[in-house]
């Protein structure tokens, strides 16, 4: 694995590239921390980037930048928009890229994001943890948002099918906003799988959560497959009704959510989530046989963290 800090990436002097002989990651420091690109070397970024904020940092406006960012959940404002315009700590011990945020002032909750490039099969194995530096207990979820790139298409499994006879009791939850209308044409309802189109002409937002135990979701972009993993835990609570996964469209952006333990947090104290990531070269059409055939058998190829 390659390491190369002070990379000037987009108007940041001071991001870092992780790399191999195939992909690469960039993390920014002046900001963050963020994930502000992935994907293969001289390929796209499967991530979207907003060309107005590349290079901008300080102040106190929030902005969205682009990348993965790491929230706490459930969303409320003004908590969970807290400007990550700082720079941010960086620790590289050879194997390892740890960055740690300075405490937010308003929510008194200090990020850290360690990142392991290449190790273990794995492309990427990311863990996040959320630290609690108040003096008294807060409940939150580690939150994990990856904003995608445009006119893509996301896809998250539905739970194995079972006869009536098999089973009475329900095998999952499906959490709906306020805004979503199932009957939006960016909506494709498989048997096997959901899949939500990125559409830059639409004029209406669209999100959903589910508790997804299979612990997978992914991105399709120009013939490349964006996979992240994460694990379930039937004995913890989640947020939002009880889900780990959430996914969100509007004409600007699509974003793949993971969420962690809905628990609460001693002082001094965090709580951690983990993904892996994977990118595969694939070609994928909208029909379940293609999705079958050409993605299933690269998840099986992936692990949990």
């Amino acid at each position: 694995m390659g390491f190369e800090s002070k990379y000037n990436y987009k108007g940041w002097p001071n991001c870092i590239r992780l790399f191999n002989k195939t992909h690469e990651l960039v993390v920014t420091t002046d900001i963050g921390p963020r994930i502000i690109r992935y994907g293969s070397i001289g390929g796209q970024n499967l991530f979207r980037e907003f060309e107005n904020e590349l290079g901008k940092k300080g102040g106190k406006e929030y902005r969205l930048y682009g990348g993965t960012r790491f929230w706490h959940g459930p969303e409320a404002n003004p908590r969970c928009y807290f400007p990550d315009n700082q720079l941010v700590k960086y620790d590289w011990d050879g194997k390892a890229l740890t960055l740690m945020q300075e405490t937010e002032p308003t929510t008194g909750m200090q990020k850290e994001v360690q990142i392991l490039f290449g190790a273990k099969n794995c492309p990427v194995e990311i863990t996040y943890r959320i630290y609690n530096r108040t003096l008294w207990d807060i409940k939150l979820a580690p939150w994990i948002l990856s904003i995608m790139n445009l006119e893509g298409r996301g896809i998250i499994p539905q739970e194995p099918f079972q006869t009536w006879e098999e089973r009475l009791t329900p095998v999952r939850p499906l959490v709906l906003w306020s805004y979503t209308t199932m009957d939006d044409p960016r909506w494709i309802w498989g048997r096997k799988y959901i899949q939500l189109i990125q559409d830059p002409k639409a004029t209406t937002r669209q999100k959903l959560g589910i508790l997804n135990t299979l612990g997978w979701a992914a991105y399709y972009l120009n013939s490349q497959v964006f996979v992240k993993r994460y694990n379930f835990n039937p004995d913890v609570e989640y947020v939002d009704f009880g889900v780990n996964t959430e996914i969100y469209t509007d004409s600007d952006i699509f974003e793949v959510e993971t969420l962690g333990t809905f628990a609460v947090i001693e002082p001094g104290k965090y709580l951690e989530h983990k993904e892996n990531w994977y990118l595969f070269n694939v070609v994928l059409d909208k029909d379940e046989k293609s999705i079958d055939a050409g993605l299933i058998s690269l998840i099986n190829k992936t692990e949990m963290p």
